[in-house]
C-alpha cells in the first residue's frame, strides 16, 4: 500500500477512536489495537517524514472538551505520553533523549530516572491560588479541559489548602480512578437498578467525575493519585522525586510504588517486578511511565508534537480469549473507505465484555482467512472492541472464504481500488448518503462547529427528511422550523434550543472551520497551525485555491513545519474540486464572523518565520526550533520571500545562498543564540 494512502487512513481511524475514548468515555477498540496502529503511523512517519505534520494524530492528544461543562485552558499544556513496548523502545528513547542534549555516553549512563506504575484512569490537573484549590479541569484536547470543580471537591484525596510553602499559583497533575473492589461493587449496584454496568474501572471512573451532578461523585468512591507538576509561579524542587516527596509532605497521595532509579540499564528490571505484582493489586496498570529525575533537563528536553521528550510509558502486554466470528460487516466512512468490522460471540477479556472488533481491510482479511463462523482469537489491553490475532483450528468444516464486496453497500457504486493500496473506497463522492452524512456528522462534532443538539442521530433525521444536504444547510435549518416542531420527539423548546445553538455558531474560529471540512489528513492541531499562518479565512482559501503543483504558493504551503507535501497535496487536490469551493463559499455566506487562531503573542519573535539550516555547535536543530516556536516565531524548512531570519550554522549550504539572492536577513548561531536571549 502507499504509505501516504495508509497514513491517511490511520489519521482518520485515530481521530475516531480518540473522540470516541477522551470524548465519550466509550471506547471503540482495545489498548492494545489503538497502540498498534498509532506505532505504525510513528512508523511510517520515521521513514516518511514528509508525512508527519503538526497537529496530525501523533500530536493529538484526548478532545475537545464537552460543552455541558464549563471550559477552562490550562496554564501549561497537559499532554500526552509516547509509549514503548520493550527494552529495545526504551533504549531508543534514552538515545533520543541523549541526541537532543548532545550528551556523551558518559553523560547518558548519568543520568536518574523515576518509574511510576501508569494508572489506568482520567487525567486531572487541580490548580490552587494562593495554597487554596480553586479548580480542577480534565485532560480535554491538552490546551482546553472541562471543569469539574464541584466534583473533585466530594474526593478526598484533593487537599482544600496547601502549607505556606507552596507557590502562590501552582498547577498539579494527577489520575482519578476506581479501585478493583470499588468497581465491582458499582457495576453490582448498576446492574440491581437495571443501568448498563460499565465496562471497566477507567471508564466508570470517567463517568463518575464526569458528572452534572456533584452528589452522583460524591457516592462513588475514586481515588487520586498525584504524579506532575503543571504551571508554578515559584520553584518546587530541583528534581522530580524531590517533587514527588514534596507531595507526599502537603497530603496528596503518591503512587507508594514510585521509585527512583540511578541509571538506564536497571530499568528491565523494575518492569519485571511491577509486571509480576501486576495482577495483584487493587488498581488497574497498563504499563510504566519513566521520566528524567532533573528538573532542568526536563525543561530542555520540552516537548515534540503531544509528548514530552524526557518521558516515555512502557506498555504491558495485552489479553487474550478466545470466541466466534458470526459475521463481517463493512462499514463506510465519511472518505469513501470501506471497513471490514467483525461481529463476535460476547466474550469477556480480561473483566471486559467485548462483541466487535475491525478487520481494517480486504488484505487483512486475506492475510488472516477470517471467514463466518470461526473460532478466533483475539487481544485486548484494558478497553471494549479486541484485536483479532487469527483462526484457531476447529474440528468443524468452516464456511466459504469471504468475498470482499466490489460496491458500496450502502449507494451501489463501484467500491474502487487503486493499485498498491489496501483501501477500497466508494466512488459515489457526495452521492453516497453515507460520504454526506458521515461528513456532516463530522462538522458538526465537538472539536469542529460543536453544535449542541445537533448530533449523529438529528444529523441522520435531517438529511433523510431532505433538510440538510450540504454544510449551509445546517444554518438554514431555521426555514424547516414549522415542520421539525410536527416531527416526532421534537417539541417548542427543544426545537428553539436547537435553533438557538445553530445562531451561536455563525462565529466560529477559522481552525475550526477548517478541521469540520474533514478534508484528508487534516487534524485538529495541523487546521491551528494553518489558521494561525494564513491569518483569515479569505487569506487561506485565496491561497489554497492558488496553490496548485509547481507554483511559489504551493511550495509555501509545503514548507510550513509540520504541514510537508502529503497534507499540501490533499489541500491542492480538495481546492482543485470546483463543487468544494462551491460549497465551502455556501457555508461561508451563512457565517458571521470567522476568528482566527491567534500565534503564540507574548514571545518577542512573534511573527517571524525562521529557517534553520547547517549544523549548529551548541545545541541540536530539534532544540533550536522547540525554542523559536516557544518564543512565538513559525519554523519552516525551506526558504522563501516570506522568511524573515535565516539561521546559519556551519556548512550552510544552498539555504544560505537562496538566503543572500533574496536579500533576506542572516544570523550566526552567536547571533541567534543572543536573539533568543540564551
Amino acid at each position: 500500500m502507499i504509505p501516504a494512502d495508509r497514513h491517511a487512513e490511520l489519521e482518520v481511524l485515530l481521530s475516531r477512536w480518540d473522540e470516541a475514548y477522551h470524548g465519550k468515555d466509550d471506547p471503540e477498540i482495545s489498548d492494545a489495537e489503538y497502540d498498534a496502529a498509532r506505532q505504525e503511523l510513528l512508523q511510517l512517519e520515521e521513514a516518511h517524514p514528509e508525512l508527519k505534520r503538526e497537529g496530525g494524530a501523533s500530536d493529538r492528544v484526548g478532545t475537545m472538551p464537552d460543552s455541558a461543562f464549563g471550559k477552562h485552558r490550562h496554564l501549561v499544556p497537559m499532554l500526552s505520553l509516547d509509549n514503548v513496548f520493550g527494552a529495545e523502545g526504551f533504549d531508543g528513547f534514552v538515545s533520543r533523549v541523549g541526541r537532543f542534549l548532545g550528551l556523551t555516553e558518559e553523560g547518558l549512563q548519568a543520568l536518574q530516572f523515576v518509574a511510576e506504575p501508569k494508572i489506568d484512569g482520567l487525567s486531572i490537573s487541580l490548580t490552587y491560588e494562593n495554597r487554596k484549590f480553586v479548580r480542577g479541569t480534565t485532560r480535554g484536547n491538552g490546551i482546553e479541559g472541562e471543569d469539574v470543580t464541584a466534583n473533585l471537591l466530594t474526593l478526598k484525596d484533593v487537599p482544600s489548602t496547601l502549607p505556606n510553602d507552596a507557590p502562590d499559583v501552582l498547577e498539579i497533575r494527577g489520575e482519578v480512578f476506581l479501585s478493583k473492589k470499588n468497581f465491582l461493587d458499582l457495576n453490582e449496584q448498576q446492574e440491581k437498578r437495571g443501568i448498563k454496568p460499565f465496562a471497566n474501572p477507567r471508564n466508570a471512573a470517567a463517568g463518575s467525575l464526569r458528572q452534572l451532578d456533584p452528589e452522583i461523585t460524591r457516592n462513588r468512591p475514586l481515588s487520586l493519585f498525584a504524579y506532575a507538576q503543571g504551571y508554578s509561579s515559584s520553584p518546587v524542587s530541583e528534581t522530580h522525586w524531590e517533587y514527588l516527596e514534596t507531595l507526599r509532605r502537603w497530603g496528596f497521595t503518591v503512587n507508594p510504588l514510585s521509585e527512583r532509579i540511578e541509571h538506564a540499564r536497571d530499568i528491565p528490571t523494575y518492569v519485571e517486578k511491577i509486571a509480576r505484582e501486576r495482577s495483584g493489586l487493587d488498581y488497574d496498570i497498563d504499563g510504566i511511565v519513566f521520566k528524567l529525575n532533573d528538573l532542568s533537563l526536563q525543561e530542555r528536553l520540552g516537548f515534540a508534537g503531544r509528548a514530552p521528550r524526557w518521558a516515555i510509558a512502557w506498555k504491558f502486554p495485552a489479553e487474550q480469549a478466545m470466541t466466534r466470528l458470526l459475521k463481517i460487516e463493512i462499514q463506510v466512512g465519511r472518505t469513501g473507505a470501506l471497513t471490514p468490522v467483525a461481529h463476535l460471540e460476547p466474550v469477556n477479556v480480561g473483566g471486559v465484555i467485548v462483541s466487535r472488533a475491525t478487520l481494517h481491510n480486504e488484505d487483512e482479511i486475506e492475510r488472516k482467512d477470517v471467514r463466518d463462523g470461526d473460532l478466533v482469537r483475539l487481544q485486548r489491553a484494558g478497553d471494549v472492541i479486541p484485536q483479532i490475532l487469527g483462526v484457531v483450528e476447529s474440528d468443524k468444516p468452516r464456511g466459504p472464504r469471504y468475498v470482499f464486496p466490489d460496491h458500496c453497500p450502502v449507494c451501489g457504486s463501484l467500491a474502487e481500488r487503486v493499485h498498491g493500496e489496501a483501501v477500497r473506497r466508494c466512488t459515489g463522492g457526495l452521492t453516497c448518503e453515507a460520504q454526506v452524512v458521515e461528513r456532516l456528522i463530522h462538522m458538526v462534532s465537538r472539536a469542529a462547529f460543536d453544535i449542541d443538539g445537533l448530533g449523529e442521530r438529528s444529523i441522520r433525521e435531517f438529511h433523510a427528511a431532505g433538510y440538510i444536504l450540504k454544510p449551509g444547510d445546517i444554518f438554514r435549518l431555521k426555514n424547516h422550523q414549522d415542520t421539525l416542531l410536527k416531527r416526532d420527539g421534537w417539541g417548542q423548546l427543544s426545537v428553539e434550543n436547537l435553533l438557538r445553538a445553530i445562531e451561536e455558531r455563525r462565529t466560529i474560529s477559522l481552525a475550526r472551520l477548517i478541521f469540520g471540512l474533514g478534508i484528508r489528513r487534516i487534524g485538529e492541531r495541523n487546521a491551528q497551525l494553518l489558521a494561525r499562518h494564513y491569518g483569515t479565512f479569505e487569506n487561506w482559501r485565496d491561497a489554497m485555491v492558488s496553490a496548485q503543483s509547481g507554483t511559489e504558493e504551493r511550495d509555501a504551503l509545503g514548507s510550513i513545519m509540520g504541514v510537508g507535501g502529503a497534507i499540501a497535496d490533499e489541500l491542492v487536490a480538495f481546492f482543485s474540486e470546483e463543487h468544494n469551493v462551491a460549497t465551502l463559499n455556501d457555508l461561508r455566506s451563512e457565517l458571521h464572523t470567522i476568528e482566527t487562531e491567534a500565534a503564540p503573542s507574548d514571545g518577542h519573535l512573534s511573527g517571524k518565520t525562521i529557517v534553520f539550516t547547517g549544523t549548529l555547535t551548541t545545541m541540536t536543530r530539534p532544540e533550536a526550533k522547540a525554542i523559536a516556536e516557544r518564543l512565538g516565531a513559525q519554523v519552516t524548512d525551506s526558504v522563501s520571500k516570506k522568511t524573515s531570519l535565516v539561521v546559519l550554522g556551519e556548512k550552510a549550504g544552498s539555504k544560505a545562498k537562496k538566503a543572500a539572492d533574496l536579500g533576506l536577513e542572516t544570523v550566526d548561531e552567536a547571533g541567534w543564540r543572543t536573539l533568543a536571549g540564551l
